[in-house]
């Protein structure tokens, strides 16, 4: 990034509530509803706040896959390169939770056990009947074990203090906004069921795990 942009994106962030975002982006993805609820902006406000970050490349925005009349911030990360994102986020154990409980969950959680000594596992809001093939595959190529080769209820694994990182819309959706709970808006390479989208999808998942990794401590 050249010495023009590096300002461009300081600047940005001089902003108290700019600043905010991001770091709540760090963390997981908010609608705009939720951005606008947890600082009391108006709509246009806000509209202007994400405007000034999005000229900047700091963030996107996103279409649910689950509902499309849902829409999604998310941090983009390449402009923080060299910059420092203050959160913290404390948590005795994290559980990833999708859907089906097939790919990015057990794979994010699977990515977690490496960066991460606090412990994870995973869950589905409506599990499938097994783990996807694709999925095993994909672990054994970049050398991760998951916890398990079955599928598992959130009913089932969710304590009251678990940080919840929902990898998908679907579960961000059906389990809905709580202090506890982190949206990380990733598809399904279930969808596409090929090789290169389930990589694509293990790269996304293990940029978020790195980030979330390095802000995260226990209680």
């Amino acid at each position: 990034m050249n010495l023009r942009d590096r300002a461009a994106v300081h600047h940005a962030l001089s902003d108290p509530v700019r600043l905010e975002i991001v770091d709540l982006l760090a963390i997981g993805d908010r609608s705009p509803g939720e951005l606008a609820a947890r600082f009391g902006l108006t709509s246009n406000l806000l509209a202007h706040h994400l405007k000034v970050l999005r000229e900047v490349g700091l963030v996107e925005r996103t279409r649910s896959q689950a509902d499309g009349r849902r829409a999604y911030v998310r941090l983009t990360a390449e402009p923080l390169r060299g910059l420092s994102i203050t959160p913290t986020v404390t948590a005795p154990r994290v559980v990833f939770v999708c859907t089906r409980n097939g790919a990015r969950s057990p794979l994010a959680a699977a990515v977690w056990r490496t960066r991460s000594a606090i412990p994870a596992t995973s869950a589905g809001t409506h599990p499938g009947d097994r783990i996807n093939p694709r999925t095993l595959a994909t672990a054994e190529r970049h050398g991760l074990v998951l916890e398990r080769e079955t599928t598992a209820h959130v009913r089932d694994v969710v304590a009251p203090d678990d940080l919840v990182v929902a990898v998908c819309d679907g579960a961000f959706e059906e389990l809905g906004p709580a202090d506890r709970h982190v949206h990380w808006s990733v598809p399904d390479p279930g969808r596409v069921d090929t090789d290169e989208f389930f990589e694509d999808v293990f790269s996304q998942l293990s940029h978020r795990v790195d980030r979330l990794a390095a802000i995260a401590h226990t209680p």
